[in-house]
């Protein structure tokens, strides 16, 4: 049974979590830490000016906490509701030191939150909107919120400013513009760094993509492989047998009778062979969800009697020798082994236009197995062939590590040789 692993903390916690979490800091420190809490607002206007603040900090931090809400349904909303929010919360505060760069932690959060899992249109108008609020927060002061005063100079405005409308002033020298510079630069910070996240998070997908295609690539020329090794040595003695019965067919009945009965026994053993592929197969996707493995055994050194007692039978004789003790293989080199005497013997049977093959199995060295396949037949390129059993083959013989060699002989004939490591971790 597999068992799924736990998402990090910094995963488990929702992004609208993260954006609250960050508003409540933004509050709670001009409101904690310096001291600018509505209620000093009382000795220097009436009671219901302090009690004014906390009704509009309260309704900003429900605003903000709803904007929090719909961040990932609506993020524009909810960063214009959340920089509405951090206004008024600021105003509330009445903080008597300029606007502390935490004020807008909440806002930079969602930002970044945003530019890292939404559009790139949807992040560049949500970085835009900030922006614009910031620049002109750099224009547009409230000046008893930031416990900025109005200089005179023989009763009137000092130089720098170009005059008073009640409640805001517009400098044109800007001598105090509290932190919302530094502001606009955490934004466009705060953009970047989840700009950074998103490109971050397609690369990974973009490579776990190619590494599953490329699985799916490997997995279906294994498949092809397995299938041409199971099905080829089939069928060249079904065509073997099928032209012997043709020939005889008049002459000798009893003779085309048999080659029949060899024809029908390679066909329903094709078929049985194909079937336990395509079972295994399918255990073998229902294990890897389960996260167990498949109990068959896959054939071995243990199968080369029967391979050759069944190509005999069909009318190519397979001398089997055994040099040194057999002894257990890892279960990958004894598939090897038997893919490529499988192989090797096929295309004596379908391309030597021989009757005999010789099979050698050498085991007499500890840390490996060697095998060679002879015949006296003409060179198996006269006919042609798909040419997937050899490479494949030869694929097969350098996952293990191992050296494979495939070619005419000086005599006349073809050889099949390989030597594989006995000994090391499994490919």
């Amino acid at each position: 049974m597999s068992v799924t692993p736990a998402l990090p903390l910094l995963k488990r916690v929702p992004p609208s979590a993260w954006t609250a979490l960050a508003w409540c800091v933004s509050v709670a420190y001009p409101t904690v830490v310096l001291g600018g809490t509505p209620d000093r607002s009382l000795s220097h206007a009436g009671g219901t000016a302090g009690h004014r603040d906390w009704a509009l900090l309260g309704a900003a931090s429900l605003i903000a906490f709803s904007a929090a809400a719909l961040l990932n349904r609506r993020p524009l909303l909810s960063i214009a509701l959340l920089t509405v929010a951090t206004l008024a919360a600021t105003d509330a505060t009445r903080s008597n030191v300029q606007l502390p760069l935490t004020a807008l932690l909440s806002v930079d959060v969602a930002l970044c939150l945003v530019t890292a899992a939404q559009p790139r249109r949807t992040s560049r108008a949500a970085l835009a909107m900030v922006l614009v609020v910031l620049f002109l927060h750099l224009g547009l002061t409230p000046a008893n919120t930031f416990g900025l005063t109005t200089a005179t100079y023989d009763g009137a405005p000092a130089p720098g400013t170009l005059f008073v409308v009640d409640h805001f002033q517009v400098t044109t020298s800007l001598p105090h513009i509290g932190v919302s510079d530094e502001g606009v630069l955490a934004a466009v910070i705060a953009w970047l760094v989840g700009r950074s996240i998103r490109q971050s998070r397609e690369h990974t997908e973009m490579l776990s993509t190619q590494l599953a295609a490329q699985a799916v690539t490997a997995e279906r020329l294994r498949i092809a492989r397995e299938m041409h090794d199971t099905v080829a040595h089939s069928i060249g003695i079904v065509a073997l047998q099928a032209g012997a019965a043709r020939r005889v067919i008049d002459s000798r009945p009893d003779r085309a009778r048999d080659a029949l009965t060899e024809i029908e026994t390679a066909g329903r053993e094709t078929l049985s062979g194909l079937r336990r592929m395509l079972g295994a197969l399918r255990r073998a996707e229902q294990d890897a969800g389960a996260g167990t493995t498949a109990s068959r055994r896959p054939p071995g050194l243990a199968d080369l009697d029967r391979l050759a007692a069944a190509t005999t039978a069909a009318g190519v004789r397979v001398d089997v020798r055994w040099r040194g003790e057999r002894r257990p293989l890892r279960p990958e080199v004894g598939l090897a082994v038997f893919r490529i005497v499988q192989e090797s013997v096929a295309n004596v049977v379908r391309h030597a236009e021989t009757t005999s093959c010789q099979v050698s199995i050498d085991c007499r060295t500890g840390d490996e197995v060697a095998v060679e396949i002879t015949d006296r037949g003409g060179s198996h390129g006269a006919t042609p062939g798909s040419g997937y059993g050899l490479a494949g083959l030869r694929e097969r013989v350098a996952l293990l590590h191992g050296e494979f060699h495939a070619g005419p002989r000086t005599g006349g004939g073809f050889r099949v040789s390989a030597r594989l490591p006995t000994v090391g971790e499994a490919p």
